[in-house]
């Protein structure tokens, strides 16, 4: 292992897809930047980005209902689908340009078409989800969005969710075949890879920041080496706090004011996995079903092709849960460890208004084996138990943010908390995450970085890595057209 350096332009804390893909996006604009990464297991991508512990659905929005409420009225609320969609165009332009260069040799070796889908059943839904397609089709963003209440065509899509279904029940689902199955554990690892491959980046496993303190314009960052206990401290102008669950611990750590009053809500989930060859090669999709009242976003239920390895499997789920552990291999101490004076309040207005998810959770926790193989049969109606497999999903922290009006509020999605001088910032929350890295990296840059976006500085460098860089593909449809044909190319996924 290399040894820690004493100084250090840029500190990531956390290996995951977050600091990977900030890492990679500063040193492509500044080569000279040496970037330094702490992490406390024994390789990068172990937490939520690592492929099991996610869906891999490659966020677009296409298929997530979560994402295009239903309106007072009957129609579909599609704005937060709209940004979501355009955010992973990012990811897809970054990568793509990693691949050209030869950074990533293979964009096969963590990505795969698949075709994204939604799929309900009962009248009101299929009602809902018809008007959904009508105004989703309409917009440039989902070009060749595919729709069908015919069970015969939704069975050649994905025969698996039709067999065995009781004739003439009220189904419906739409389909969009640019849809992908991402492996974000070995994108990071490609990530990495290529990131120690360059002069001044330095990457220590098994270390853990145990403090932060200023020091006259620069951090000091105080490490701890799991193994020997052994304390090592490195100064720095910028750090970036991409530890999943445990960025909130670190944003604790730096007593910045931007940082008081936040508090974390853990949520864990329960995969079902099938890795029975002839079950997994008849399906080929990601398909997304309705979440239950009062459900978190990671909790929508989907019935996902997943291709690991080179190995093709199937996953159902997630189920949600309650475990006070903020990281899959933290602490169950995690989440009282969290609590101080400042983030009292905001959490107890969280626990007074948010009954509605305490009780999903609750019920989730009770559930039997039993229920839980009923849900998947609702999506696949001749599954068997012995095909599949309990696994044990991802932790993700939900966000809870002081609210002046409500004292405190639980936010789904995630969050930049950077300081007022630009030289910290911590990424918080969780979905879509992984699948807008990118998207989350450019918007590091211009809370931290906004001094160098400009024609003489970063600005000529970012857009040949994102040449849609300042474009609304929301708006301009050719843009979003090219960006897209562009990509698919490189990236070998399908292109409508």
């Amino acid at each position: 292992m290399s040894q820690i350096p004493e100084t250090s332009d840029i500190v990531l804390i956390g290996a995951g897809i977050m600091s990977a893909t900030l890492g990679t996006v500063l040193k492509e604009l500044e080569p000279s930047l040496s970037v330094t990464m702490f992490e406390t297991l024994h390789d990068c991508g172990q937490e939520s980005s690592q492929a099991w512990n996610n869906a891999g659905t490659g966020h677009a929005a296409n298929c997530e209902l979560n994402y295009t409420p239903q309106r007072p009225d009957g129609s579909a609320d599609i704005s937060k689908a709209l940004e979501v969609n355009t955010e992973f165009d990012i990811s897809r332009q970054l990568w793509a340009h990693l691949v050209g260069k030869g950074a990533i040799p293979d964009p096969r070796a963590f990505l795969h078409p698949c075709p994204h889908m939604s799929f309900v059943w009962g009248d009101d839904n299929v009602a809902f989800l018809r008007q959904r397609h009508r105004e989703m089709a309409a917009h440039h963003c989902y070009h060749g969005m595919e729709f069908s209440e015919d069970p015969a065509q939704i069975a050649a899509w994905a025969p698996l969710i039709i067999e065995g279904r009781e004739p003439g029940q009220p189904i419906a689902a739409t389909r969009i075949i640019s849809g992908a199955d991402v492996d974000y554990g070995a994108l990071t690892h490609l990530l990495v890879k290529q990131l120690q491959a360059q002069s001044g980046v330095s990457v220590h496993y098994k270390h853990r920041v145990v403090a932060l303190a200023r020091d006259d314009g620069r951090w000091l960052v105080t490490v701890e080496n799991v193994a020997t206990h052994e304390r090592t401290t490195t100064s720095t102008r910028f750090v970036f706090a991409g530890a999943g669950g445990g960025s909130l611990d670190i944003l604790q750590k730096s007593g910045i004011p931007e940082g008081n009053g936040y508090a974390g809500f853990p949520v864990s989930g329960i995969w079902l996995r099938c890795d029975v060859d002839e079950i997994s090669a008849r399906h080929h999709a990601k398909v997304y079903g309705k979440a239950a009242h009062g459900s978190p976003p990671m909790s929508v239920p989907h019935l996902d092709t997943r291709i690991i390895g080179g190995k093709r499997s199937l996953l159902f789920g997630p189920y949600a849960g309650f475990s006070s552990k903020f990281l899959k291999h933290g602490s169950y101490a995690d989440l009282l460890r969290s609590i101080e004076p400042g983030n009292l309040l905001p959490m107890l207005a969280v626990a007074r208004d948010d009954w509605q998810l305490s009780e999903y959770l609750i019920g989730q926790v009770l559930q039997t084996s039993e229920h839980q193989f009923a849900a998947l049969q609702g999506f696949f109606p001749k599954a068997q138990r012995e095909d599949w497999q309990r696994a044990v999903a991802g932790q993700r922290v939900q966000i809870i943010k002081p609210d002046p009006q409500h004292t405190g509020v639980l936010e789904f999605g995630t969050e930049l908390v950077a300081s007022a001088d630009k030289s910290f910032v911590a990424l918080l929350g969780a979905s879509p995450g992984a699948s807008t890295a990118a998207f989350i990296a450019m918007e590091v840059l211009q809370k931290c970085f906004d001094d160098r976006l400009t024609p003489n500085g970063w600005l000529g460098r970012l857009k040949q890595m994102i040449p849609t860089y300042g474009i609304d593909l929301k708006k301009d449809a050719d843009a979003c057209r090219d960006s897209r044909a562009k990509t698919a190319k490189v990236l070998q996924l399908d292109f409508v």
